[in-house]
C-alpha cells in the first residue's frame, strides 16, 4: 500500500464464503479504500506469508496462528471479525469403526493424526478433550504432516512427523492411525465415526455452557496500517459486517459462527487462548485485550 494515496488499495487475503461474497464480488464499494484480492481458493496455504513475510495489508488468518504470531511479537493486530470457515468442532475427530469402538475414554496410548499440530481445529479438539472429557493429552501419540505457520514454533517432542509419502485418511484406514482430525473436508464413508458421541448435541451444549463458538478464521491487519489509517480499518470492519448481513444473516435459533465486535468475540478468544497456552502452542500467555489496538479494540 502507498500511504501517500488518499484512497489506498489494500493487498488482501480473504477466502470465498457466503458471508464474504458481497464484498469479494464487488457488490460493496467504498469511498475510503479499494481491495486488491489475491486468488486463494485455499487461504490457509498463504498463512505462512501472512505471519512470516507480512505480505498482506489485511488478511484472513486462523486464530491459533494469530495467537502464536502475537506471542512471538509479530506486528499484526486482530480485527474482531470472524469470516470462516464456521462450524462446530466436536465432529472433526473421527475413527474407523471397522477396527473397533473408540471414544474419549479410550484415547490413551492411541495414535491421532492431523494436518498440523499447531492447526486451529486440533487445538480446539484437544482443549475440548482435556477440559470436558478429562483426557490426558500427553498420553496420546500425536502425528502431524506439516510444519506450523510460524517459523519460530517447533512441535513438542511428543509429536511425531508422518513420512512424506503418507496421507491422513489412508493411514487411518490401514490402522496406522487410530483416529484423525479433519475439517470441512471430512470424507463420506460409512466406516468413519466420530470419537465424541452425539457430536452435534455435544457441540451445542458446549456453546450454551460457554456462551461461545469455536471460532476458526478472523481478519488481521498490519500494525502500521491500523495506527496510521484507523479510518481504513473501521471501514473494512463495516464492509465485512455489511457483507455478512447481505448473506442472509443467521436464522432464528441457529448458531452464529461469525461474531463481530470485541465483546461478541471475547468468550471464544478467552477459551482458545487458554487451550493454546496449555498445549504449549504459545511463546507466552496472552490476554484478549492485547490482541487488539486502540482502533480495533473499539470495534
Amino acid at each position: 500500500m502507498n500511504p501517500a494515496l488518499n484512497k489506498p488499495r489494500l493487498h488482501t487475503l480473504l477466502g470465498d464464503y457466503p458471508n464474504t461474497r458481497a464484498l469479494k464480488s464487488g457488490a460493496l464499494n467504498s469511498d475510503v479504500l479499494e481491495f486488491d484480492f489475491v486468488e486463494a481458493k485455499v487461504p490457509n496455504q498463504s498463512f505462512k506469508g501472512v505471519v512470516r513475510e507480512f505480505e498482506f495489508d489485511f488478511a484472513e488468518l486462523a486464530i491459533v496462528t494469530f495467537l502464536q504470531a502475537k506471542s512471538y511479537g509479530k506486528p499484526l493486530v486482530l480485527l474482531p471479525a470472524v469470516v470462516g470457515p464456521g462450524r462446530f468442532q466436536h465432529q472433526c475427530l473421527i475413527y474407523n469403526a471397522e477396527r473397533g469402538h473408540l471414544d474419549p475414554s479410550k484415547l490413551a496410548g492411541k495414535r491421532v493424526g492431523m494436518r498440523s499440530y499447531a492447526q486451529t481445529t486440533p487445538a480446539w479438539i484437544r482443549g475440548i478433550l482435556q477440559r470436558d472429557y478429562a483426557v490426558d493429552l500427553d498420553s496420546i501419540h500425536w502425528v502431524g504432516f506439516e510444519d506450523g505457520h510460524l517459523a519460530e514454533y517447533k512441535d513438542p517432542p511428543r509429536v511425531e512427523r508422518a513420512g512424506k509419502d503418507k496421507q491422513l485418511l489412508p493411514m487411518l484406514l490401514a490402522g496406522e492411525l487410530d483416529a484423525i482430525i479433519v475439517g470441512n473436508d471430512a470424507p463420506e464413508d460409512a466406516r468413519l465415526k466420530p470419537v465424541i458421541a452425539e457430536p452435534l448435541a455435544a457441540a451445542k451444549a458446549w456453546c450454551d455452557k460457554h456462551q461461545a463458538v469455536p471460532v476458526n478464521h478472523l481478519m488481521v491487519v498490519r500494525e502500521t496500517l491500523s495506527r496510521d489509517r484507523p479510518d481504513v480499518v473501521r471501514e473494512v470492519h463495516r464492509l465485512l459486517m455489511e457483507s455478512k448481513a447481505r448473506s442472509g444473516g443467521v436464522a432464528r435459533g441457529a448458531t452464529d459462527f461469525f461474531p463481530f465486535g470485541v465483546e461478541a468475540c471475547r468468550p471464544s478468544l478467552e477459551i482458545i487462548i487458554e487451550y493454546a497456552f496449555a498445549q504449549g502452542l504459545l511463546a507466552r500467555s496472552l490476554t484478549v485485550d492485547e490482541l487488539f489496538d486502540d482502533t480495533t479494540g473499539a470495534l
